[in-house]
């Protein structure tokens, strides 16, 4: 698979990132270790280099699972891990870090995250200054290769980027799902700094494979997703319908042309999970779908018949 810079680091990261906030297992049903390892696995051999994780998925546990994965062949991948809301003070950004070093076994991390800004979930408000200086620090020691943050604002983007170099941004992304674009997106292509775009299947919305009334167990935290309720479901299973044919030009599968069509945008890479070897491969494939200009724009009209009609909250989940 094609690389492509992390901002302005020198990282080259693939347009297709394996993601595993399942691995951790805590807000998901029916994950098995041995699943994900594979899984992990295959998404490299496929040619996806690239690994998203965080501390907050599973308590660590994800991210050991992706050391258990990846730790015989640490030097042909890229790590990308965050630091979670509940842990922005100075002090605490030095410990999540070590302890996420731990839990990868490794000596380095290439992208290091801050998961959520200061504040979110009820935690204690942290100057961004202070934040950043702990993560300019870990940089410089050589702990972490790049900053990144996750579910900023475009305010929140610029007021980080002055206490140090900022080179990506993880925001919520899909083709049902486009809230960046409103005012984040310009400010990234400005500064050269990657959109690392998470559930860019919308949860597995645009696989196709939920029908009209699905329910999820209670426990998975896509029965609080608001593109899985009412009539922004409707709308949902209405595009898919006209996307379909679309997908069947290309010979590819409904996920694999809504991954194309994602990282064909302006700065855009897409972090795809996966719970088993097949979908990692069937994830890496999307790489090889080429979209032309009037298909991309064709695309982009389907998915506003969703996203038009969805409140301007930037949070996918009704949490509260």
């Amino acid at each position: 698979m094609e690389t492509r810079s992390l901002g302005n680091s020198g990282i080259q990261i693939t347009p297709i990132i394996m993601g595993t906030w399942q691995a951790g297992k805590k807000m998901w049903v029916g994950i098995e270790d041995s699943d994900t390892i594979k899984a992990i696995r295959a998404a490299v051999d496929a040619g996806i280099t690239t690994i998203d994780t965080a501390e907050v998925y599973g308590d660590g546990h994800s991210e050991q699972i992706v050391a258990d994965a990846l730790s015989d062949i640490r030097d042909k991948v890229v790590y990308a891990t965050k630091v979670f809301a509940n842990h922005l003070k100075y002090d605490q950004v030095i410990e999540a870090c070590d302890r996420s070093l731990k839990n990868l076994k490794t000596d380095y991390i290439d992208l290091y995250q801050i998961h959520w800004p200061s504040g979110t979930f009820k935690t204690e408000l942290v100057p961004i200054e202070e934040t950043m200086k702990a993560l300019n620090y870990l940089q410089r020691q050589g702990k972490i290769r790049a900053i990144g943050v996750s579910n900023f604002n475009r305010a929140q983007l610029e007021e980080a980027s002055q206490y140090g170099r900022i080179d990506s941004l993880q925001p919520p992304y899909s083709l049902f799902w486009r809230w960046v674009e409103k005012e984040a997106m310009s400010y990234c292509v400005d500064n050269k700094i990657s959109i690392i775009a998470y559930s860019p299947l919308a949860q597995g919305l645009l696989t196709g494979k939920f029908q009209p009334g699905h329910k999820f167990d209670p426990a998975d935290n896509r029965a609080k997703n608001k593109l899985f309720q009412g009539e922004n479901y409707q709308r949902a299973q209405e595009a898919l319908n006209q996307l379909r044919p679309i997908a069947e030009r290309h010979d590819c599968t409904l996920a694999q042309l809504a991954l194309a069509w994602l990282i064909a945008q302006p700065q855009a890479n897409a972090i795809a999970g996966a719970r088993n070897a097949q979908q990692a491969v069937d994830n890496a494939k999307a790489g090889d779908v080429k979209l032309s200009v009037d298909e991309l724009k064709e695309i982009d009209a389907i998915g506003r018949t969703v996203t038009d009609s969805i409140d301007d909250n930037p949070v996918m989940w009704d949490w509260n």
